[in-house]
């Protein structure tokens, strides 16, 4: 008899393992996604300040980044829902300065997403298997850094008064918010295979 009841409790526990939700997957996308719907209002804004002053090329970039984090967060969103979760409402707060500083402020943020939030995430989703997760960080980790790298070009140029040098287009990856200057673009999406020609053009 207790041999029963121990394999019945075994049999539980089993169960129980495979359908516990995985908390820290679920608390870092909604993390993430209030990141990302704050990052798509604030390049935004960002984006309008530089047009004000007269940095059409980049607020170019600001608008195209904006687009990306937006992916971002919906395909965030997809995988939170998938599992069963729903997003608290969002405020986005930010701060809008000259675009010099706007550009050091966004270096900052996709910095610290690249090289320390985003992996965090991607590690904790790998222990509790929510794949979807994986590649929905991968793809954000990935954009965030090319984000980086264009806004530390940009500042560069603004500094060095060379702006004229500066990409004045952009395209976007509609799946994963993959960024490219519009002058430089794979055949498909780098980190998830999409026809250049479904791009969308900034």
């Amino acid at each position: 008899m207790k041999k029963y009841l121990f394999l019945a409790l075994g049999m539980i526990l089993a169960l129980a393992s495979c359908t516990t939700k995985p908390t820290k997957t679920v608390d870092n996308l909604k993390a993430a996604i209030k990141g990302e719907l704050t990052a798509t209002a604030k390049y935004a804004a960002f984006a309008q300040k530089a047009t004000e002053e007269k940095h059409d090329a980049v607020a170019k970039l600001f608008e195209a980044a904006s687009k990306a984090e937006s992916i971002h967060a919906a395909n965030h969103t997809k995988v939170l829902e998938g599992l069963g979760e729903k997003m608290d409402e969002v405020k986005p707060e930010f701060e809008v300065k000259t675009t010099a500083e706007n550009l050091k402020a966004a270096i900052e943020g996709e910095t610290y997403e690249d090289t320390q939030m985003y992996p965090k995430f991607i590690e904790e989703a790998k222990k509790e298997n929510v794949d979807k997760a994986v590649k929905s960080f991968t793809w954000a980790r990935d954009t965030e850094k090319k984000h980086a790298d264009f806004y530390k070009k940009a500042l560069a140029a603004l500094e060095g008064d060379t702006e004229n040098t500066l990409p004045i287009a952009y395209l976007v990856c509609p799946v994963c918010g993959n960024t490219y200057d519009a002058a430089a673009v794979d055949a498909k999406c780098a980190f998830c295979g999409t026809p250049k020609e479904k791009f969308e053009k900034i």
